[in-house]
This record gives C-alpha cells, sequence and structure tokens, in this order.
C-alpha cells in the first residue's frame, strides 16, 4: 500500500482525510504491516467511509486485506436514527466465522507420546472439507429452532453442558434472529453441515502455550505456560454464504429503489429500519446462532476423541468469539450512550474491563481476544481495553499476505506438509491443495500483528500458542 495519503497520527495509526462525501478512515497497524497492503484496501476502506449514517471513522484493522465490499479486517459503526445502513459487504459470506477456544487440564508432556493417535483420532471425528457433511441430518424445523437458540440448542442434544454458555460471545445466541428471512436454499444446504468444519482456512488445531506475556490475564484466564489448548476455526458454513448471497441481490435492490448512490456495487446496503435491512439482519443473527451452535458441537465431538485417546482428560470453554458480524452495541459517542449497529468483517469483538456482558471471572482483565496464526506458525491470546478507540474491535487472524493462486505456485502440499513434521507439527488434510493455499508464509507475520494490535489500543498480548497439530479440510 502507498502511505504517502495517509497523515501518520501514532506509529500504529494513520488518517485518511475526509473529504468531499467521506469521512475520515483510520488504519491501525505499524507501516510495515500496511505497505504490505494491497493498495485495494485503502480504496474499499475509502468507500466505506462514504456510507450514509456512518458514526466517527471508517477503520481497518492490522491483519487487513482485501476483500468483497469492505476489505477484510474492516470495522464500521452505524446509527440507524441518522439514515445508518446495513451492508452483506461489511458482514461477509461466512458470517460468524469465529474461534472457539477450549483450555485443557493437560500439558504437552502428558499428550506428546499421543500426538500422533490424537491427531489421526481427531481427524476421523471432525468432519472437514468443501460440501462436507456430519452425522446430523436435520430436517427444516430442527434448522429453525437452531436459528433461534444457537448454541443452547446443542448443550440440551448434549454437546457439552450450561456452563459452555457462559464463555460463548452474546451467551451463545443473539437476539433478533428471523429463520423466515433465510431463503429455503439456504436451509437446504445446512441441513447436513451442522457439526463440520469447511475447508479454506479453517482448522481444529491442538496448542501449546508457549510463553506468557501478560500474567495476571492469564491466571484470570486460567492459562499457564506447557499447557494445550484446542482452537476450533469455522462459521456458519452453506447456511451463511448462502444468505450473504441472497442478500448481496436484495439489499442493491433497495439502494436502487431508495436513490442510494453507491461508491461500490459490492457495498449494496440498505437502511436499518427499511423492510430490505431489517430482514437481513433478521437472518444474518440466524445465521450467527447457527455459527455458535455449529463450534458447540465441535467442541463436543473434541471432548469425545480426548477422552478416547486421553481418558480422565477434560476440556473447558475459554471463549468463543466471532468475526463477520454485524451487532447492536451500546458505546459512547460524543460523550453520551448510542446505540450502533457495528459491522466487524475480519474483525473481533474485544470488550474492555468491567463490561458487563462478559462472565465475571474474566470483568476485571477484559474479554478474551483471539487471533489466529497461518497453519504451522503460531497464535496468540489478547485480553481487551477499556479505551478502545475501534469501537471494541480488534484484529481476528494473521491476514493473507498473498493469494490463493499465487500460494498454489509457490508451495506444494505434500511437500509442506513434511517440512512442517518435521518441525514437529502435524497436518491432517483432506486436499493437498488446500494445505499449499494455506502455506504459513501466505500469511502476514502473526507476532508483527500481535504486537500491531497491543501498540494501537486495540488489545494487549496475554499468552502465545504454538501448534502441535492441526485438522483442516
Amino acid at each position: 500500500m502507498n502511505l504517502n495519503p495517509l497523515e501518520r497520527i501514532t506509529d500504529t495509526c494513520w488518517r485518511l482525510p475526509a473529504a468531499a462525501g467521506r469521512a475520515e478512515a483510520l488504519l491501525y497497524g505499524s507501516a510495515p504491516l500496511l505497505e504490505s497492503m494491497d493498495d485495494k484496501v485503502l480504496e474499499q476502506i475509502a468507500n466505506v467511509a462514504r456510507l450514509p449514517g456512518l458514526v466517527g471513522a471508517a477503520m481497518t484493522m492490522p491483519d487487513a486485506h482485501w476483500g468483497y465490499g469492505f476489505p477484510i479486517g474492516g470495522v464500521a459503526a452505524f446509527d440507524p436514527e441518522q439514515g445508518g445502513i446495513v451492508s452483506a459487504g461489511g458482514v461477509g459470506f461466512d458470517i460468524s466465522c469465529g474461534i472457539r477456544c477450549l483450555r485443557s487440564d493437560l500439558d504437552i508432556r502428558d499428550i506428546a507420546p499421543h500426538l500422533g493417535r490424537l491427531a489421526d483420532a481427531l481427524f476421523r471425528a471432525i468432519p472437514a472439507g468443501v460440501g462436507e457433511e456430519g452425522e446430523l441430518k436435520l430436517g427444516i424445523a430442527e434448522l429453525d429452532r437452531i436459528m433461534r437458540e444457537g448454541a443452547a440448542w446443542a448443550v440440551r442434544q448434549g454437546y457439552g453442558d450450561e456452563r459452555d454458555l457462559d464463555y460463548i460471545e452474546e451467551h451463545g445466541r443473539v437476539d433478533g434472529a428471523e429463520p423466515e428471512h433465510v431463503s429455503d436454499i439456504a436451509k437446504k444446504r445446512q441441513r447436513g453441515e451442522m457439526g463440520t468444519l469447511g475447508s479454506g482456512n479453517h482448522y481444529l488445531e491442538v496448542q501449546v502455550v508457549e510463553a506468557i506475556h501478560d500474567a495476571e490475564a492469564a491466571r484470570a484466564f486460567g492459562l499457564h505456560a506447557g499447557q494445550v489448548l484446542v482452537s476450533i476455526h469455522c462459521g456458519s458454513r452453506g447456511l451463511g454464504h448462502q444468505i450473504g448471497t441472497d442478500y448481496l441481490i436484495s439489499l442493491a435492490k433497495a439502494a436502487g429503489r431508495l436513490g442510494l448512490a453507491l461508491p461500490d456495487r459490492e457495498l449494496a446496503c440498505a437502511p436499518i429500519d427499511s423492510p430490505e435491512g431489517r430482514q437481513y439482519l433478521g437472518a444474518m443473527h440466524a445465521a450467527i446462532n447457527v455459527a455458535l451452535c455449529n463450534r458447540q458441537i465441535l467442541a463436543g465431538l473434541t471432548r469425545e476423541v480426548f477422552a478416547a485417546v486421553l481418558p480422565g482428560s477434560r476440556l473447558t470453554t475459554l471463549y468463543d468469539v466471532s468475526h463477520n458480524t454485524c451487532k447492536r452495541e451500546r458505546h459512547e459517542v460524543g460523550g453520551r450512550p448510542r446505540w450502533l449497529y457495528v459491522h466487524r468483517k475480519g474483525a473481533t469483538r474485544a470488550f474492555g474491563p468491567g463490561h458487563p456482558a462478559l462472565p465475571e471471572d474474566y470483568r476485571a482483565v477484559g474479554q478474551p481476544v483471539i487471533i489466529g496464526g497461518s497453519m504451522g506458525t503460531g497464535s496468540w491470546i489478547l485480553a481487551g481495553n477499556r479505551d478502545n478507540p475501534a469501537w471494541s474491535s480488534a484484529s481476528h487472524g494473521a491476514g493473507r499476505a498473498m493469494s490463493r493462486n499465487a500460494a498454489l505456485k509457490r508451495w506444494h502440499g505434500r511437500e509442506l506438509i513434511e517440512e512442517l513434521a518435521g518441525r514437529g507439527i502435524l497436518i491432517r488434510t483432506r486436499s493437498l491443495r488446500g494445505a499449499a493455499e494455506e502455506a504459513p508464509g501466505a500469511y502476514k507475520d502473526v507476532d508483527r500483528v500481535a504486537e500491531a494490535t497491543e501498540r494501537a489500543g486495540l488489545a494487549r498480548r496475554v499468552a502465545f500458542l504454538r501448534p502441535k497439530a492441526c485438522i483442516k479440510g
């Protein structure tokens, strides 16, 4: 990215000044991170800054890269009382993609002799891959219940217990889900996909806490060096993708009907309080609940595998937080609280200490924030800050540094898997091509992203996690 159009505010905050018909944009990240981004990121966030009803600035996180409509890593808040809009491009196709992090009572020395057997068992038990279906085959009425009930549905089916819900964003269920606004095609796509991982950058990873950076927060989160964790990264599968596809058309028609001048057709949107806007929010919230339920089921399957391979082991939920959402949240603007609709696309919620939505045992230190790394590198757990300048948002991952096609030209799946095995990282995948597309070198340096996230005041680093086994589609 060319930084010449930007004003440097701090070492990790850059401003694109407001112009006629456009609010300002703020880009968070170090100069090297921003320079590594495509110029399209700046173009896209500048377009977001032109949308009606934007409050404050349009923003990007340190892991930002080019996306559909909004850049991935884009954050923007809209006020319905000021004509604010909702945009499917500001949420993304994989609605409520997120990470469930499970904390074990095992140390790496406990699992080291069994790691190969554990990886194989997880690979057999966790359905993963394009179009892969699981054992659950659900009727439309049952899917409608999941869309309304979220993770609580899975708990009632025996996938975990009520304590899990305390450690899931929104207690495992968002209000306002309206299955009647989800198309029959979307529902049919999801009937066999509950409890499945998907493909692309989705994964289930066995990790070890390699380093602690914030001892107080680590104690609150129940973390210590050498501890084994499991992270599950997936979303709402075919249902969420179909909702995104359906409503890009619906919202584009609404924009045309209402005379909204869109800077980019990929930013199809409608006023929050319009019929189309309300319908999209109802369908999108239904997809959030599907994703939360999906990760709850996968957590249950993971626990079964650990119990079989490592009898007596216990996995508890550290936290589950989504990216790719639009949520109604109360934020202070100009000294007074206002209800805003915060779009986070490839960005994660990061509430700070004292926030009432957090579990009581985390409230003193802030919300766990999970920055997922690329296959074979590492991930970070951070804690949200009270004075977060980006509507309580933070980075969600390392962020791609090159396209999948470019990665395929540079790496070969089998060689990559053998190389990682030589470093003590086991990969189990159904697609060698998919492994090459997700090569560690195709992503930004996750350590730099986490450091920039901390320096920008978005969240502070708590613990670094090193992968030991990774299950992919």
